[in-house]
């Protein structure tokens, strides 16, 4: 019995043993995998928070790289209070005076300021060498047409005896001939004659139409050369009524007619007026400045306006076209042309090119490049470029004020 019990005592120590090894491996494979469980879970609730913040950090930079801008729309509005434009004032007619004959300056009637009247005598000239020459036309006048009556005396002679038979017909054609060239003799001098007539009348300086004598550039003795076109006697203008010139925008164009009627103010302070009506229009619109030649006509009985002044034209709003507005801190300065920033639904930049007309102030009006739906950046920076991805803030820029503020 007590054997029995030691061996199987024995063979219960000897399983035991066999089994240890087995259980701590197991044991140690628990361990290590629960060891590496932890430790990735370790990593994973350590790295999470950091790779958000990252992905925040990037989303941030990527959001802060993108510009936020303001952006306006440009306005469609009416002036409301019509626009004056920049006039000159011409004479209805004026003339510059040159001498037609030669000789020397015998005396001036008239002076600066002078009003004369149509044909009225203004200067005289001494011509003493067309005197001459006048004289001589005459003598030779006189002395070619005694040549042609003997010329026709002899020749009527000559054909009488041709008939008669007494002569040859050859004789009878030399004197025919002889009386055509005396005739032709006779014709040049008297023109000759007429044309010196009529030199000698240019001594006599007169107005061509009634006006006032703006310039006298000649005094008594200065000698006087009909061929000088650079001294120009005396220059006349007529003052009554008043030739007043302004060029109308393209846009308003098409509403000026012959007959309207315009307020003319002449002076930059006066506030006096003058009523002018519209006589013609050059019906074209220049390709430099886009504008069209108007042309009105003021009454100047008075005398109350001077030829050369400067004048402002107002147009009334009846007239007027609607005006697209957009304020001067949306313009792009680059190189020859001006451009304006646009920004689409996706965000994205187009530079456009854009055609500004007048200018009030902060504002300038649009001619074209944009429209009425379009936004519009405000002061867009150096770098801006088309393609451009930007965000619209959320606050936008206020619209831009009518431009009656200013017109």
């Amino acid at each position: 019995m007590s054997t029995t019990t030691y061996s199987g005592g024995a063979g219960l120590t000897t399983g035991d043993n066999k089994a240890d090894p087995v259980r701590s491996r197991r044991r140690f494979r628990r361990i290590i995998i629960i060891g590496g469980a932890l430790l990735l879970i370790a990593l994973v609730v350590g790295f999470i928070p950091q790779w958000r913040q990252r992905q925040t950090a990037t989303a941030d930079t990527n959001q802060l790289a993108i510009a936020t801008v303001a952006v306006v729309t440009p306005t469609l509005t009416l002036p409301g209070s019509g626009l004056d434009l920049p006039a000159e004032v011409k004479p209805w007619q004026e003339a510059s005076i040159f001498a037609r004959a030669n000789g020397f300056l015998k005396s001036w009637l008239v002076d600066i300021g002078a009003h004369v009247n149509k044909d009225q005598l203004l200067a005289e000239i001494d011509t003493p060498d067309l005197a001459q020459q006048l004289q001589q036309a005459r003598s030779q006048a006189t002395l070619a047409q005694k040549s042609l009556e003997q010329a026709k005396s002899t020749n009527d002679k000559w054909q009488q005896l041709f008939k008669q038979g007494v002569v040859s017909e050859l004789d009878a054609e030399n004197m025919a001939t002889a009386l055509a060239t005396a005739q032709a003799n006779a014709d040049a001098f008297a023109a000759n004659l007429r044309f010196l007539e009529q030199e000698l009348a240019f001594q006599r300086v007169t107005a061509p139409f009634a006006g006032t004598v703006t310039v006298r550039n000649v005094n008594v003795g200065d000698l006087i050369n009909a061929n000088n076109t650079s001294l120009e006697i005396f220059h006349i203008q007529q003052t009554d009524p008043l030739r007043v010139y302004f060029r109308v925008p393209q846009p308003e164009a098409p509403n000026i007619a012959d007959g309207q009627t315009f307020d003319v103010q002449i002076g930059a302070e006066s506030a006096k007026t003058f009523p002018g009506k519209v006589v013609a229009t050059s019906e074209a619109v220049s390709p430099d400045s886009r504008t069209m030649l108007v042309q009105l006509q003021v009454d100047n009985s008075k005398n109350e306006i001077l030829p050369g002044s400067y004048a402002t034209v107002r147009l009334p709003e009846s007239v007027l076209g609607k005006l697209l507005i957009l304020p001067d801190n949306t313009l792009i300065f680059r190189g020859k042309n001006l451009q304006v920033g646009v920004v689409d639904a996706k965000g994205t930049v187009e530079l456009r090119d854009v055609k500004i007309g007048r200018d009030f102030g902060i504002q300038s009006e649009i001619l074209s490049g944009v429209t009425e739906s379009d936004k519009v950046i405000v002061n867009p920076s150096d770098s801006l470029t088309t393609g451009t991805i930007v965000r619209i803030a959320a606050t936008p820029a206020p619209p831009p004020s009518p431009a009656a503020a200013k017109k």
